[in-house]
């Protein structure tokens, strides 16, 4: 995740918005406020998690600690646990000094909580868990299931978890497709989104889908806005960072609403109830 997360802090201050939030917003109309559009996707959140004061929150993948951010300051939550596998995010949320947030710089499969969670929140995250190879094997829905066999045994009974991550859809075709593969080799390399009837089918045992919200749109508008801002600003960036990375961006945002225009991916928020037997 270092050619997608560590790129540069103040690279991503540039084109994201002042929560430094890194996925889909939002909107309520074509033209609101990018930052309008995030905080409403983080109220989404920590509703469909049943976020309550007092209470102890895992966010899996925690950015650049925006989700912490909210939970503590907006919600009033004890506990905020973020985990990361990004060395700049890490840094990033250690200097925002959040009280009651804490950020730990380890993997998901070797995390272990001393105590369980009231709740989970996990966004843009699952796009990282299984590998294009184990897509293709078949062996993805294993991946899967044991992910949400971690979540399961990290909160208590009756908790809720809102996860929201990239589905693919279609496949698409000729300059698209070319456009695509691109993408997954040179920002997101070794990272695949999964196929929503994976997801059912590996939850099943652990998670009972509650709720679910495709949210294609709202993407390709995120996406949009993001490229707009690094327009904006092209000739910091390429001062900064040089030609190069300004252009990979551009490139890669505009792919990404491509995608998401022509229903070749879409946006899935789930809100998960945990099983208990």
């Amino acid at each position: 995740m270092k050619v997608s997360y560590d790129v540069s802090n103040e690279f991503f201050r540039l084109i994201l918005d002042e929560t430094m939030t890194y996925s889909c917003a939002l909107f309520d109309h074509v033209g609101e406020p990018l930052a309008t559009a995030q905080r409403r996707k983080l109220a989404w959140l920590a509703d469909a998690a049943a976020v309550e004061r007092g209470g102890r929150v895992l966010d899996i993948g925690c950015g650049w600690g925006g989700v912490l951010a909210y939970l503590v300051e907006e919600r009033g939550v004890r506990e905020a646990h973020g985990i990361t596998l990004s060395t700049a995010q890490y840094e990033h949320c250690a200097e925002l000094r959040i009280p009651g947030a804490e950020v730990e710089l380890v993997s998901y499969l070797d995390y272990a909580p001393e105590e369980p969670f009231d709740a989970a929140i996990s966004v843009g995250m699952l796009e990282h868990v299984a590998t294009p190879q184990q897509s293709r094997s078949g062996a993805s829905i294993d991946v899967y299931r044991d992910y949400f066999e971690r979540v399961h045994r990290w909160t208590r009974p009756g908790a809720r978890f809102a996860l929201q991550t990239v589905m693919r859809e279609r496949l698409p075709r000729g300059a698209d497709l070319v456009d695509l593969a691109w993408v997954g080799r040179e920002i997101f390399p070794g990272a695949i989104s999964p196929r929503l009837e994976e997801l059912v089918v590996a939850m099943s045992p652990y998670w009972e889908l509650v709720e679910l919200f495709t949210r294609r749109t709202h993407y390709a508008q995120t996406c949009r806005a993001w490229r707009e801002r690094l327009i904006e600003r092209e000739s910091v960036v390429r001062e900064r960072f040089g030609g190069e990375l300004f252009e990979r961006y551009e490139r890669y945002l505009r792919v990404a609403a491509t995608s998401f225009d022509q229903g070749y991916a879409t946006l899935g928020q789930l809100r998960l109830r945990r099983k208990d037997t």
